[in-house]
């Protein structure tokens, strides 16, 4: 078999295992995440053998997470992530170091020295970025009140991988490393450079070139434009020594404010639920089942230990923090296993003999099993919940959705319609394809984000999937329809309004089951001729009975055209021929 039909077989095999074990896995209630790490698993070279390196798909896959973090970053307006800083540092920093300390605690009590105690602690502080806001997302509760607690903690945490890396060199025995003493200035100092660098991009440099890219009307220099920016803003941050999490992160935070952050993240989506998926089976691939036959007892002791301890610690930080118990326990099962940084803490501490190899063969099966834990302990503490408090915990939403609308096409119509929802206190979110309506609109204090609303991804990305209403206020016909078309099937929680060019696109627009269509010229004309009636004498209560008629006959045409039928008698009121009945 030649090398490029091998690499095809690789790439077959890995879709393929996903393909058939993640919707099994849904349908049996277990989550997608278990699914990707059994299917990893059953091909990885400690199941069938399809797949004899781990460690390189696991290494690729990474920028799965590294897309995951940029989709929360666009999330996370620098208003609101500063309101988060208690959060961040003082939670955060409370729960890994307590943490830490058990952990350390734990291994002690295993027989192992204080600095393999440490490293293994730490490691298994570290908890999984990728599966806990995968599980946050496949339950809606990112945006939720305890779901920005995890957020927060989880963002403490990649930043602590800087310093745990800098600490392995440091308690290395002499001559096992590299001496750092001299480069740690430079180090330092190389970390804040890149550091301003991505900072000063995003903010003079990044808003700029989208703005080009959108008028070149070319979508694949777009979708290649916002995988530059996430690569490249996570290439920086691991050439400055710092996670390419924090540094996808990061840029994604720069332009949460931007005119184009929904288009970005429907661009990004793709890609990074592919790669998280190919994460997580690589997760599956690394568990090596002859290190856990040969010290079972050791690692099924110590993974049971770890999580009971870590778990309890969450519990106990989170109610002193003043969390509920329902929120403390769900943080505690949620956060309770290793992550994907301790794999990188181990090798680092491997490559400067600061732990053992066998160790290190444990604890990454200790880590792994904590990880593929994890989905069932979720799935079981739901079972176990009292019905009671799910109904609560499960209704917690930010309070500025409750009467939120979104508004496609922000011309002349679409600006006109948005003062009426704006009276009512709405929050709005508002989108258009033309990236100077966008720009214009924000000389007025509108925020109108770039993007394509006839895009499933788009709409969803801009919040179609909790909007009370959808206003279609585009001039584009075909358009206009898909986009009710797409709304009416998948988001069915909101009301769909829609603006008609003519009269077959009402009748299009009726067909794909719109809750309310008008054409734009029917009431501005209807007004007029009132008021032409008026001018040539008629009385007002005459004219208005007329309007009324005129209105009766118009909706009874349609009626009939929407139904298949031919209304011959249009030249009775509006004296057009038949043939014409469709004009505006």
């Amino acid at each position: 078999m030649s090398e490029s039909a091998g690499d095809l077989l690789n790439v077959v095999t890995l879709l393929g295992a996903a393909v058939v074990a993640v919707p099994l896995f849904k349908r049996l209630g277990l989550g997608s995440v278990l699914g990707y790490l059994a299917a990893g698993l059953a091909i990885g070279p400690f199941g069938f053998g399809l797949f004899n390196d781990a460690q390189t798909i696991l290494h690729t896959a990474e920028l799965g997470v590294v897309m995951f973090l940029f989709i929360i970053g666009l999330e996370m307006r620098p208003s609101h992530l500063w309101n988060m800083r208690r959060d961040i540092f003082g939670l955060g920093s409370l729960q890994v170091l307590s943490c830490g300390l058990l952990l350390t605690a734990i291994g002690m009590a295993f027989g192992f020295s204080l600095a393999i105690s440490f490293i293994c602690g730490m490691g298994f502080v570290l908890t999984s970025t990728a599966i806990v806001m995968q599980l946050l997302g496949e339950r809606g509760d990112i945006a939720s009140p305890r779901g920005q607690k995890i957020v927060a903690v989880l963002l403490f945490e990649d930043l602590m991988i800087v310093p745990l890396l800098a600490l392995v060199a440091f308690i290395a025995p002499a001559g096992s490393s590299t001496p750092v003493s001299g480069s740690a200035w430079g180090g330092i100092a190389i970390a804040a450079g890149a550091l301003a660098a991505l900072v000063a991009a995003g903010i003079w440099l990044l808003n700029p070139l989208f703005r080009i890219l959108a008028h070149a009307k070319a979508r694949e220099v777009m979708t290649a434009a916002a995988l530059l920016v996430v690569l490249g803003a996570a290439l920086l941050m691991q050439l400055g020594g710092l996670s390419m999490a924090m540094g996808a992160f990061l840029a994604g935070v720069l332009l949460s404010e931007s005119t184009f952050r929904h288009q970005l993240e429907a661009d990004i989506e793709p890609f990074r639920g592919l790669l998280l998926g190919l994460f997580f089976l690589g997760v599956g691939m690394s568990l090596d089942l002859a290190v856990v036959a040969r010290n079972w007892p050791l690692i099924v002791s110590g993974v049971l230990a770890m999580m009971f301890i870590k778990g309890l610690c969450i519990y106990c930080v989170a109610r002193l923090t003043k969390s509920s118990h329902g929120d403390a326990l769900d943080r505690a099962v949620l956060m309770a296993q290793g992550g994907e940084f301790a794999f990188v803490l181990f090798a680092a501490a491997l490559a400067n003999q600061v732990l053992p190899a066998e160790a290190n063969a444990n604890m990454t099966a200790v880590v792994v099993l904590s990880m593929a834990l994890t989905p069932l302990a979720v799935l079981i503490h739901q079972r176990l919940r009292v019905s009671s408090d799910a109904s609560l915990d499960g209704t917690e939403q930010p309070t500025g959705l409750t009467n939120s609308v979104l508004i496609v096409g922000f011309g002349r119509f679409g600006q006109i319609v948005s003062q009426h929802v704006l009276a009512m206190g709405a929050d709005i979110a508002i989108i258009d394809r033309e990236p100077q309506v966008a720009r214009d609109a924000q000389d007025f204090g509108f925020k109108v984000y770039y993007g394509d609303g006839a895009r499933m991804d788009v709409l969803h990305a801009a919040g179609a999937g909790h909007a009370r209403a959808i206003l279609v206020c585009i001039d584009d016909p075909q358009a206009a329809t898909q986009i009710v078309e797409h709304a009416k099937t998948h988001f069915p929680q909101a009301r769909v309004l829609a603006r008609a060019h003519d009269r077959e696109h009402a009748i299009a627009l009726i067909k794909a089951n719109v809750d309310y269509q008008i054409r734009v010229t029917l009431e501005s004309a209807m007004s007029f001729g009132h008021e032409a009636m008026l001018a040539l004498g008629s009385d007002p209560e005459t004219a208005a009975d007329l309007m009324a008629e005129l209105r009766r006959k118009d909706a009874e045409r349609l009626a009939m055209e929407v139904s298949g039928g031919i209304y011959a008698g249009t030249s009775m009121i509006l004296g057009n021929a038949p043939t014409k009945a469709k004009k505006e």
